[in-house]
Parts: structure tokens; sequence; C-alpha cells
């Protein structure tokens, strides 16, 4: 693996993590809302995370493919989907213009604690992968000096 690799495997993941972290943003920004365009409250989302790079097919495939220089190439974003296996929140509130006949209101499922653990998690990642792509870059730098000390 070269150095550029590495960096282009820090920088994706730093992508990924800054993309998470806006999608948590909406969820806190959203925690609220009742109603959307499409008259639903607003659902929570989730960011999934899959390998960059060629996708292998069977394992066979995989077991052929290993002794040649596999490597990884990062992390990118698989797909971002709305959360349907947590239940809404279910809040009493009869003067609420959304309140159903019985004065209760469907909120978001967002729950603030959990969507700040996981902004928390991805700063960490963030941060992380920003000490690695620092470090590839001291260790290029390096090599640099020593290759023009001679």
């Amino acid at each position: 693996m070269s150095i550029f690799n590495s960096f282009g495997i820090n920088a994706s993941g730093m992508t990924a993590q800054r993309y998470r972290m806006d999608i948590i943003s909406e969820n806190v920004a959203n925690a609220n809302t009742t109603r959307t365009q499409d008259g639903t409250p607003y659902r929570r989302k989730v960011v999934t995370f899959e390998e960059r790079g060629q996708k292998v097919g069977t394992f066979s495939s995989f077991l052929g493919s290993a002794s040649s220089a596999y490597q990884g190439q990062g992390v990118r974003v698989g797909r971002v989907e709305e959360d349907d296996w947590t239940q809404m929140n279910m809040v009493y509130d009869p003067s609420h213009p959304d309140a159903d006949e019985n004065g209760y209101v469907l909120y978001p499922n967002v729950n603030i604690v959990t969507e700040m653990t996981n902004l928390i998690d991805a700063s960490r990642s963030y941060e992380a992968n920003a000490t690695a792509f620092n470090a590839s870059k001291s260790i290029a730098m390096k090599g640099l000096e020593m290759s023009g000390q001679s």
C-alpha cells in the first residue's frame, strides 16, 4: 500500500463521518417536527457505511483474489434509511394542532440522548481519521526530508 492510498482511506473516513454528523444534526433539528410535507411526523434517519472499492461477489471469488494484492480502499456511505424499527413518541397535548381525537400527538422517534451519543462517536471517528491522516503526512514529509539529505 502506498502512502497515497492511506491518504485516500483517511479522507474517505473523514468525509463519511462528516456526512453522518450532518444527518445527526438533521435528526436533532427535526426532533419536534410533527408534520412533514407528506403530513406524517419526521422519522429519524440512520447512515450505513460500506467498504469503498470493488465489490467481491462470492466467497470463492474473494478467496481467489486474496492472493493478489487485495487491499481496502476506504469507506463510503452505503445508504441513508429512515428508522422504522423504533416507535414514534405519543405525547398527550390536546391543544396541539396535530393532536388526534384523544388529544395525543405523534412526535418523531428521535431521542436526543441517542443522537448526541452518536454525534460524539462520529466526532471521535473523524478525529481519529484526521490524526491518522496527519501521521501519514508526517511519514511522507520525513521521507522527503531524508531523500533530500543525500
